[in-house]
Protein backbone atom coordinates (compact mmCIF):
# COMPACT_ATOMS: atom_id res chain seq x y z
CA UNK A 1 0.00 0.00 0.00
CA UNK A 2 1.14 3.38 -0.47
CA UNK A 3 2.71 4.97 2.63
CA UNK A 4 0.65 8.23 2.20
CA UNK A 5 -2.36 6.34 1.41
CA UNK A 6 -1.85 4.01 4.55
CA UNK A 7 -0.84 7.08 6.95
CA UNK A 8 -4.11 8.95 5.92
CA UNK A 9 -6.42 5.73 7.02
CA UNK A 10 -4.63 5.62 10.26
CA UNK A 11 -4.82 9.40 10.93
CA UNK A 12 -8.96 8.23 9.92
CA UNK A 13 -8.89 5.71 12.78
CA UNK A 14 -7.85 7.14 15.22
CA UNK A 15 -9.87 10.36 14.61
CA UNK A 16 -12.79 7.85 14.62
CA UNK A 17 -11.53 6.42 18.20
CA UNK A 18 -11.05 9.40 19.93
CA UNK A 19 -14.26 10.61 18.69
CA UNK A 20 -16.02 7.61 19.83
CA UNK A 21 -14.31 7.68 23.28
CA UNK A 22 -15.17 11.45 23.54
CA UNK A 23 -19.06 10.59 22.97
CA UNK A 24 -18.48 7.55 25.82
CA UNK A 25 -16.97 9.81 28.12
CA UNK A 26 -20.34 12.05 27.58
CA UNK A 27 -22.57 12.07 30.85
CA UNK A 28 -25.29 10.04 30.33
CA UNK A 29 -27.89 12.46 30.21
CA UNK A 30 -26.27 14.00 27.72
CA UNK A 31 -25.97 11.25 25.53
CA UNK A 32 -29.39 10.39 26.05
CA UNK A 33 -30.52 13.84 24.68
CA UNK A 34 -28.38 12.89 21.33
CA UNK A 35 -31.47 10.34 20.65
CA UNK A 36 -34.57 10.94 20.29
CA UNK A 37 -36.64 9.25 23.10
CA UNK A 38 -39.20 6.99 22.33
CA UNK A 39 -42.75 8.61 22.41
CA UNK A 40 -45.22 8.36 25.32
CA UNK A 41 -47.27 5.33 24.76
CA UNK A 42 -51.29 5.81 24.85
CA UNK A 43 -52.77 4.56 28.22
CA UNK A 44 -54.59 1.43 27.80
CA UNK A 45 -57.52 1.46 30.44
CA UNK A 46 -58.86 4.90 30.99
CA UNK A 47 -62.30 6.43 29.83
CA UNK A 48 -62.59 9.41 27.59
CA UNK A 49 -61.78 12.65 29.66
CA UNK A 50 -61.53 16.31 29.52
CA UNK A 51 -58.27 18.30 30.57
CA UNK A 52 -58.12 19.27 34.30
CA UNK A 53 -58.79 22.81 34.35
CA UNK A 54 -57.93 25.48 37.19
CA UNK A 55 -61.28 27.53 38.25
CA UNK A 56 -61.17 31.29 36.99
CA UNK A 57 -62.53 33.65 39.44
CA UNK A 58 -65.85 34.86 39.32
CA UNK A 59 -66.86 38.66 38.86
CA UNK A 60 -68.26 38.20 43.05
CA UNK A 61 -64.50 37.24 43.82
CA UNK A 62 -63.21 39.77 41.22
CA UNK A 63 -64.89 42.35 43.39
CA UNK A 64 -63.55 41.20 46.81
CA UNK A 65 -60.29 40.92 45.50
CA UNK A 66 -60.42 44.58 44.30
CA UNK A 67 -61.33 45.66 47.68
CA UNK A 68 -58.29 44.39 49.00
CA UNK A 69 -56.51 47.48 50.49
CA UNK A 70 -52.40 47.70 50.92
CA UNK A 71 -52.58 50.62 52.72
CA UNK A 72 -55.22 49.34 55.23
CA UNK A 73 -52.56 46.06 55.95
CA UNK A 74 -49.64 48.24 56.83
CA UNK A 75 -51.70 50.23 58.95
CA UNK A 76 -52.79 47.45 61.18
CA UNK A 77 -49.30 45.79 61.22
CA UNK A 78 -48.37 49.11 62.12
CA UNK A 79 -50.87 49.50 65.29
CA UNK A 80 -49.87 45.49 66.24
CA UNK A 81 -46.25 46.40 66.77
CA UNK A 82 -47.07 49.56 68.35
CA UNK A 83 -48.08 47.35 71.15
CA UNK A 84 -44.66 46.48 72.18
CA UNK A 85 -44.54 43.34 72.83
CA UNK A 86 -47.09 40.81 72.13
CA UNK A 87 -45.77 37.52 74.27
CA UNK A 88 -48.25 35.37 75.86
CA UNK A 89 -46.93 36.02 79.07
CA UNK A 90 -46.77 39.79 78.48
CA UNK A 91 -49.46 42.35 80.41
CA UNK A 92 -53.16 41.61 79.88
CA UNK A 93 -54.18 44.70 81.69
CA UNK A 94 -51.94 47.37 80.16
CA UNK A 95 -54.13 49.85 78.08
CA UNK A 96 -51.33 50.38 75.60
CA UNK A 97 -48.12 47.64 75.74
CA UNK A 98 -48.45 44.02 75.97
CA UNK A 99 -51.01 40.87 74.59
CA UNK A 100 -53.93 41.81 76.69
CA UNK A 101 -53.78 45.95 74.97
CA UNK A 102 -53.41 44.10 71.28
CA UNK A 103 -55.96 41.27 71.37
CA UNK A 104 -58.69 43.89 72.85
CA UNK A 105 -58.25 46.18 70.10
CA UNK A 106 -58.13 43.21 67.36
CA UNK A 107 -61.64 42.60 69.15
CA UNK A 108 -62.65 46.36 68.50
CA UNK A 109 -61.81 46.38 65.29
CA UNK A 110 -63.97 43.03 64.11
CA UNK A 111 -67.03 44.14 66.29
CA UNK A 112 -66.16 47.31 63.41
CA UNK A 113 -66.37 45.36 60.61
CA UNK A 114 -69.17 43.46 62.05
CA UNK A 115 -71.76 45.80 62.53
CA UNK A 116 -71.70 46.79 58.84
CA UNK A 117 -72.16 43.42 57.96
CA UNK A 118 -76.44 43.17 58.88
CA UNK A 119 -76.11 40.30 61.72
CA UNK A 120 -74.14 38.41 59.21
CA UNK A 121 -71.24 38.22 61.15
CA UNK A 122 -70.65 38.29 64.66
CA UNK A 123 -67.97 38.24 66.92
CA UNK A 124 -66.34 36.56 70.18
CA UNK A 125 -63.80 36.40 72.62
CA UNK A 126 -62.97 32.71 73.51
CA UNK A 127 -61.19 32.81 76.35
CA UNK A 128 -59.61 29.86 78.01
CA UNK A 129 -56.86 29.44 81.36
CA UNK A 130 -53.85 27.27 80.14
CA UNK A 131 -52.12 25.64 83.07
CA UNK A 132 -48.51 25.39 83.36
CA UNK A 133 -47.00 23.76 80.42
CA UNK A 134 -44.23 23.57 77.96
CA UNK A 135 -43.15 27.58 78.12
CA UNK A 136 -45.95 28.28 79.91
CA UNK A 137 -44.49 28.65 83.84
CA UNK A 138 -47.36 29.91 85.33
CA UNK A 139 -51.80 29.31 84.55
CA UNK A 140 -52.17 31.78 82.16
CA UNK A 141 -55.30 33.35 80.40
CA UNK A 142 -55.04 33.06 76.59
CA UNK A 143 -57.84 35.03 74.76
CA UNK A 144 -58.60 33.65 70.78
CA UNK A 145 -60.94 36.28 68.84
CA UNK A 146 -63.16 34.64 66.09
CA UNK A 147 -65.23 36.48 63.81
CA UNK A 148 -67.86 34.23 62.39
CA UNK A 149 -69.52 34.70 59.29
CA UNK A 150 -72.51 32.70 59.02
CA UNK A 151 -73.02 30.61 55.75
CA UNK A 152 -76.66 31.20 54.03
CA UNK A 153 -77.39 27.84 52.70
CA UNK A 154 -74.64 25.35 54.75
CA UNK A 155 -73.41 27.06 58.36
CA UNK A 156 -72.63 23.75 59.31
CA UNK A 157 -69.95 23.87 56.63
CA UNK A 158 -66.75 25.68 58.18
CA UNK A 159 -64.07 26.60 57.14
CA UNK A 160 -61.18 28.36 59.15
CA UNK A 161 -58.70 31.31 58.03
CA UNK A 162 -56.10 31.54 61.24
CA UNK A 163 -53.40 33.70 62.50
CA UNK A 164 -51.65 34.35 65.97
CA UNK A 165 -51.76 37.35 67.86
CA UNK A 166 -48.61 36.58 69.88
CA UNK A 167 -44.86 36.82 68.93
CA UNK A 168 -42.03 36.41 70.95
CA UNK A 169 -38.04 37.10 70.66
CA UNK A 170 -34.92 35.41 70.95
CA UNK A 171 -35.63 33.66 74.59
CA UNK A 172 -39.15 31.96 74.37
CA UNK A 173 -39.87 32.96 77.72
CA UNK A 174 -38.81 36.82 77.31
CA UNK A 175 -42.09 38.40 78.31
CA UNK A 176 -40.60 41.90 78.95
CA UNK A 177 -38.03 42.76 75.79
CA UNK A 178 -39.50 44.78 73.24
CA UNK A 179 -40.83 42.13 70.30
CA UNK A 180 -42.53 43.91 67.01
CA UNK A 181 -43.85 40.64 65.16
CA UNK A 182 -44.31 42.08 62.20
CA UNK A 183 -43.61 39.40 60.10
CA UNK A 184 -44.69 36.64 62.76
CA UNK A 185 -47.26 36.97 62.90
CA UNK A 186 -48.76 40.69 62.90
CA UNK A 187 -48.42 39.98 58.76
CA UNK A 188 -51.08 37.10 59.03
CA UNK A 189 -53.62 38.73 60.96
CA UNK A 190 -53.35 41.92 59.32
CA UNK A 191 -54.32 39.62 56.39
CA UNK A 192 -57.11 37.68 58.46
CA UNK A 193 -58.59 41.05 59.65
CA UNK A 194 -58.72 42.59 56.02
CA UNK A 195 -60.51 39.20 54.76
CA UNK A 196 -63.12 39.65 57.44
CA UNK A 197 -63.05 43.35 56.46
CA UNK A 198 -63.66 43.27 53.06
CA UNK A 199 -66.16 39.95 53.24
CA UNK A 200 -68.41 41.04 56.61
CA UNK A 201 -70.83 43.08 53.25
CA UNK A 202 -71.19 39.55 51.95
CA UNK A 203 -72.81 36.11 53.23
CA UNK A 204 -71.18 32.97 51.56
CA UNK A 205 -72.89 29.84 51.31
CA UNK A 206 -70.72 28.02 53.82
CA UNK A 207 -69.52 29.48 57.28
CA UNK A 208 -66.08 31.14 57.18
CA UNK A 209 -64.43 31.58 60.61
CA UNK A 210 -61.93 34.59 60.94
CA UNK A 211 -59.67 33.45 63.76
CA UNK A 212 -56.47 35.75 65.56
CA UNK A 213 -55.78 33.19 68.27
CA UNK A 214 -53.02 33.18 70.88
CA UNK A 215 -50.56 31.21 72.36
CA UNK A 216 -48.94 30.16 69.20
CA UNK A 217 -45.04 30.48 70.02
CA UNK A 218 -45.55 28.82 73.36
CA UNK A 219 -47.42 25.34 71.70
CA UNK A 220 -49.78 26.36 69.80
CA UNK A 221 -52.27 26.50 72.37
CA UNK A 222 -54.68 28.69 71.65
CA UNK A 223 -55.40 26.96 68.63
CA UNK A 224 -55.50 23.83 69.69
CA UNK A 225 -58.12 25.06 71.95
CA UNK A 226 -60.22 26.23 69.06
CA UNK A 227 -60.09 23.18 67.28
CA UNK A 228 -60.50 20.94 70.24
CA UNK A 229 -63.81 23.00 70.65
CA UNK A 230 -65.31 22.84 67.09
CA UNK A 231 -64.34 18.74 67.04
CA UNK A 232 -66.39 18.71 69.96
CA UNK A 233 -69.32 20.81 68.84
CA UNK A 234 -69.24 18.56 65.87
CA UNK A 235 -68.56 21.64 63.35
CA UNK A 236 -68.11 19.93 59.93
CA UNK A 237 -64.78 21.93 59.07
CA UNK A 238 -63.98 21.11 55.94
CA UNK A 239 -60.99 23.11 55.70
CA UNK A 240 -58.36 24.99 57.67
CA UNK A 241 -55.78 27.85 56.15
CA UNK A 242 -53.14 28.83 58.68
CA UNK A 243 -51.65 32.38 57.59
CA UNK A 244 -48.31 32.41 59.05
CA UNK A 245 -45.03 34.80 58.39
CA UNK A 246 -46.28 36.54 55.11
CA UNK A 247 -45.28 39.51 54.64
CA UNK A 248 -41.23 39.61 53.21
CA UNK A 249 -40.42 38.64 49.69
CA UNK A 250 -36.88 38.54 49.76
CA UNK A 251 -34.41 36.12 50.93
CA UNK A 252 -32.20 35.97 53.40
CA UNK A 253 -29.36 36.38 50.58
CA UNK A 254 -31.29 39.73 49.61
CA UNK A 255 -32.65 38.08 46.10
CA UNK A 256 -36.61 38.60 45.75
CA UNK A 257 -39.31 36.84 45.10
CA UNK A 258 -42.11 38.96 45.33
CA UNK A 259 -45.10 37.03 42.97
CA UNK A 260 -44.50 33.54 45.40
CA UNK A 261 -46.20 31.59 48.45
CA UNK A 262 -45.44 28.75 49.89
CA UNK A 263 -48.51 26.06 51.02
CA UNK A 264 -47.49 23.24 53.42
CA UNK A 265 -49.74 20.69 53.53
CA UNK A 266 -49.08 16.88 55.46
CA UNK A 267 -48.83 13.70 53.45
CA UNK A 268 -49.64 11.10 55.92
CA UNK A 269 -52.52 12.55 57.98
CA UNK A 270 -51.53 13.84 61.71
CA UNK A 271 -54.37 11.95 63.22
CA UNK A 272 -54.22 8.64 61.19
CA UNK A 273 -54.69 5.83 63.33
CA UNK A 274 -51.79 2.79 62.60
CA UNK A 275 -55.12 0.61 60.48
CA UNK A 276 -55.20 3.68 57.89
CA UNK A 277 -51.44 3.89 57.65
CA UNK A 278 -51.04 1.03 57.08
CA UNK A 279 -53.85 0.92 54.08
CA UNK A 280 -51.79 4.20 52.51
CA UNK A 281 -48.67 1.90 52.53
CA UNK A 282 -50.94 -0.73 50.72
CA UNK A 283 -52.67 1.53 48.03
CA UNK A 284 -50.61 4.61 47.64
CA UNK A 285 -52.44 7.63 48.65
CA UNK A 286 -50.00 8.72 51.01
CA UNK A 287 -49.82 12.21 48.85
CA UNK A 288 -53.27 12.47 48.62
CA UNK A 289 -54.79 13.48 51.91
CA UNK A 290 -57.28 15.81 52.71
CA UNK A 291 -54.95 18.36 53.50
CA UNK A 292 -53.02 17.85 50.23
CA UNK A 293 -56.21 17.89 48.71
CA UNK A 294 -57.15 21.30 50.09
CA UNK A 295 -53.38 22.32 48.78
CA UNK A 296 -54.05 21.30 45.36
CA UNK A 297 -58.13 23.33 45.32
CA UNK A 298 -56.04 26.44 46.48
CA UNK A 299 -53.89 26.58 43.71
CA UNK A 300 -56.41 25.67 41.14
CA UNK A 301 -58.25 28.54 42.40
CA UNK A 302 -55.80 31.24 43.82
CA UNK A 303 -52.82 30.99 41.45
CA UNK A 304 -54.62 33.18 38.34
CA UNK A 305 -54.48 37.14 36.97
CA UNK A 306 -56.70 38.21 39.47
CA UNK A 307 -54.17 37.46 42.33
CA UNK A 308 -50.94 38.13 40.14
CA UNK A 309 -49.12 35.06 42.53
CA UNK A 310 -48.38 31.76 42.04
CA UNK A 311 -48.59 29.09 45.05
CA UNK A 312 -45.46 26.76 45.53
CA UNK A 313 -47.09 23.25 46.97
CA UNK A 314 -44.67 21.84 49.42
CA UNK A 315 -45.55 18.29 50.57
CA UNK A 316 -44.41 18.46 54.06
CA UNK A 317 -46.45 19.40 56.84
CA UNK A 318 -44.37 22.48 57.76
CA UNK A 319 -40.70 23.71 57.94
CA UNK A 320 -37.91 22.02 59.29
CA UNK A 321 -38.01 21.78 63.31
CA UNK A 322 -41.11 24.16 63.33
CA UNK A 323 -44.84 23.32 63.65
CA UNK A 324 -47.83 26.27 63.13
CA UNK A 325 -51.23 26.24 64.15
CA UNK A 326 -52.66 24.00 61.25
CA UNK A 327 -51.51 21.31 63.13
CA UNK A 328 -53.39 21.64 65.51
CA UNK A 329 -56.18 21.33 63.34
CA UNK A 330 -54.72 18.41 61.73
CA UNK A 331 -54.52 16.18 65.36
CA UNK A 332 -58.66 16.60 65.35
CA UNK A 333 -58.86 15.32 62.07
CA UNK A 334 -59.39 18.40 60.16
CA UNK A 335 -57.87 19.41 56.20
CA UNK A 336 -55.13 22.39 57.36
CA UNK A 337 -52.34 24.02 55.34
CA UNK A 338 -50.23 27.11 56.22
CA UNK A 339 -49.11 29.71 53.91
CA UNK A 340 -45.92 31.07 54.51
CA UNK A 341 -43.41 33.57 52.97
CA UNK A 342 -41.34 31.82 50.09
CA UNK A 343 -37.97 32.39 51.47
CA UNK A 344 -37.29 33.58 54.91
CA UNK A 345 -34.64 35.41 56.37
CA UNK A 346 -34.32 34.22 60.35
CA UNK A 347 -32.66 37.33 61.21
CA UNK A 348 -36.02 39.26 61.37
CA UNK A 349 -38.04 36.21 62.77
CA UNK A 350 -38.12 35.59 66.71
CA UNK A 351 -35.13 37.35 67.52
CA UNK A 352 -33.74 40.22 69.50
CA UNK A 353 -33.46 43.50 67.98
CA UNK A 354 -30.15 44.46 67.79
CA UNK A 355 -27.17 45.02 65.54
CA UNK A 356 -24.33 42.80 65.52
CA UNK A 357 -21.44 43.39 63.48
CA UNK A 358 -23.63 45.78 61.54
CA UNK A 359 -26.23 43.25 60.81
CA UNK A 360 -29.98 44.68 62.05
CA UNK A 361 -31.73 41.67 63.16
CA UNK A 362 -35.36 42.25 64.39
CA UNK A 363 -38.85 41.33 63.21
CA UNK A 364 -39.00 45.25 61.85
CA UNK A 365 -42.07 46.71 59.93
CA UNK A 366 -38.97 48.12 57.40
CA UNK A 367 -38.62 44.79 56.30
CA UNK A 368 -41.92 43.65 54.95
CA UNK A 369 -43.23 44.69 51.36
CA UNK A 370 -46.89 45.58 51.55
CA UNK A 371 -47.70 45.07 48.17
CA UNK A 372 -46.41 41.47 48.42
CA UNK A 373 -48.62 41.27 51.45
CA UNK A 374 -51.97 42.24 49.32
CA UNK A 375 -50.95 39.79 46.77
CA UNK A 376 -51.07 37.12 49.86
CA UNK A 377 -54.25 38.73 51.20
CA UNK A 378 -55.84 38.29 47.79
CA UNK A 379 -54.56 34.24 47.70
CA UNK A 380 -56.16 33.78 50.58
CA UNK A 381 -59.39 35.41 49.58
CA UNK A 382 -59.63 33.62 46.47
CA UNK A 383 -59.30 29.94 48.47
CA UNK A 384 -61.29 30.82 51.36
CA UNK A 385 -64.24 32.60 49.37
CA UNK A 386 -64.19 29.65 46.64
CA UNK A 387 -64.49 27.15 49.34
CA UNK A 388 -67.05 28.22 51.11
CA UNK A 389 -68.97 29.34 48.11
CA UNK A 390 -68.84 25.92 45.99
CA UNK A 391 -69.94 22.67 46.93
CA UNK A 392 -69.32 20.83 50.11
CA UNK A 393 -66.09 18.05 49.23
CA UNK A 394 -68.08 14.67 48.54
CA UNK A 395 -68.70 12.70 51.99
CA UNK A 396 -67.79 8.68 52.24
CA UNK A 397 -66.41 8.46 48.81
CA UNK A 398 -65.35 5.02 48.31
CA UNK A 399 -63.64 3.07 45.60
CA UNK A 400 -64.80 -0.92 46.05
CA UNK A 401 -62.95 -3.95 44.44
CA UNK A 402 -65.22 -5.29 42.08
CA UNK A 403 -65.63 -9.46 40.97
CA UNK A 404 -62.54 -11.28 40.90
CA UNK A 405 -63.06 -11.75 37.29
CA UNK A 406 -63.11 -7.87 36.60
CA UNK A 407 -61.07 -6.29 38.93
CA UNK A 408 -59.79 -4.02 36.35
CA UNK A 409 -63.06 -2.57 36.93
CA UNK A 410 -63.04 0.57 39.28
CA UNK A 411 -66.35 1.18 41.12
CA UNK A 412 -66.93 4.25 43.03
CA UNK A 413 -70.06 5.51 45.16
CA UNK A 414 -70.13 8.34 47.67
CA UNK A 415 -72.79 10.25 50.42
CA UNK A 416 -75.09 12.47 47.96
CA UNK A 417 -74.77 16.28 48.73
CA UNK A 418 -77.65 18.25 49.80
CA UNK A 419 -76.58 21.81 48.50
CA UNK A 420 -79.37 23.20 46.82
CA UNK A 421 -77.14 24.14 43.91
CA UNK A 422 -75.21 21.32 43.53
CA UNK A 423 -74.98 20.10 39.74
CA UNK A 424 -73.22 16.91 40.14
CA UNK A 425 -70.17 15.55 40.46
CA UNK A 426 -66.89 14.96 38.44
CA UNK A 427 -64.65 11.71 38.48
CA UNK A 428 -60.39 12.95 38.40
CA UNK A 429 -57.65 11.41 37.80
CA UNK A 430 -53.99 11.69 36.94
CA UNK A 431 -51.27 8.74 36.28
CA UNK A 432 -49.19 8.23 39.81
CA UNK A 433 -46.18 10.79 39.18
CA UNK A 434 -47.98 13.34 38.19
CA UNK A 435 -48.41 16.12 40.95
CA UNK A 436 -51.60 17.31 40.34
CA UNK A 437 -55.10 16.31 39.02
CA UNK A 438 -55.23 16.34 34.78
CA UNK A 439 -58.00 14.72 33.65
CA UNK A 440 -62.03 15.29 34.43
CA UNK A 441 -64.97 12.36 34.15
CA UNK A 442 -68.08 14.79 34.56
CA UNK A 443 -70.63 11.72 35.45
CA UNK A 444 -73.81 13.70 36.77
CA UNK A 445 -76.05 14.01 39.69
CA UNK A 446 -75.03 10.39 41.12
CA UNK A 447 -74.13 8.42 44.16
CA UNK A 448 -71.75 5.59 42.10
CA UNK A 449 -70.28 5.17 39.06
CA UNK A 450 -68.66 2.18 37.30
CA UNK A 451 -66.04 2.22 34.80
CA UNK A 452 -66.30 -1.40 32.83
CA UNK A 453 -61.97 -0.96 31.87
CA UNK A 454 -60.63 1.30 34.24
CA UNK A 455 -57.34 0.26 35.57
CA UNK A 456 -57.52 1.41 39.09
CA UNK A 457 -53.63 0.07 39.64
CA UNK A 458 -51.86 2.29 37.35
CA UNK A 459 -53.90 5.34 37.67
CA UNK A 460 -55.01 7.69 40.92
CA UNK A 461 -58.70 8.70 41.49
CA UNK A 462 -60.81 10.93 43.17
CA UNK A 463 -63.96 12.39 42.88
CA UNK A 464 -65.34 16.12 43.81
CA UNK A 465 -68.57 18.22 43.55
CA UNK A 466 -69.26 20.70 41.17
CA UNK A 467 -72.42 23.54 41.76
CA UNK A 468 -74.35 24.81 38.69
CA UNK A 469 -72.20 27.78 38.52
CA UNK A 470 -69.28 25.33 37.75
CA UNK A 471 -67.54 25.84 40.84
CA UNK A 472 -66.14 23.01 42.25
CA UNK A 473 -65.39 21.83 45.21
CA UNK A 474 -62.17 19.99 46.66
CA UNK A 475 -61.11 16.36 45.66
CA UNK A 476 -62.24 13.32 47.86
CA UNK A 477 -59.74 10.37 47.86
CA UNK A 478 -61.79 7.26 48.35
CA UNK A 479 -60.99 4.49 50.71
CA UNK A 480 -61.23 1.00 50.09
CA UNK A 481 -64.59 -1.00 50.12
CA UNK A 482 -65.41 -4.25 49.02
Amino acid sequence: MNTSIASNWRALLHALLIAVALLWAMPRNARAQQVNPPPKPVRVGTPPSKPYQPQAPDNQLRHLLNQIDQNQLKATVQMLVNFGTRHTSSSQTDPVRGIGAATAWVFQQLQTYAAASGGHMTVQEQTFVQPVSSNIPVPTTITNVIATLTGSVSPNRTYVILAHIDDRVTDVLDFTSDSPGADADASGVAVVMELARVMANVQPNATILFSLVGGEEQGLYGSTFEAAQLNAASVDVEGMLNVDTVGSSTAQDGTPDPYQIRLSTEGVPTAATPAEISLAQSIGNENDSSSRELGRFAKSVGENGATDMFIWLINRRDRYHYGGDQIAFQRQGFPAARFTEPNENFNHERVNVQVVNGVQFGDLVSFLHFGFLARVARVNAATAWSLAQGPGTPKNVVLSLGEPSNENSTNLSWDLGTDPSLAGYEVVWRETDDPDWTHVIPVGNVMSVSFSFFAKDNFLIGVRAVDVNGHHSPVAYPTLGP
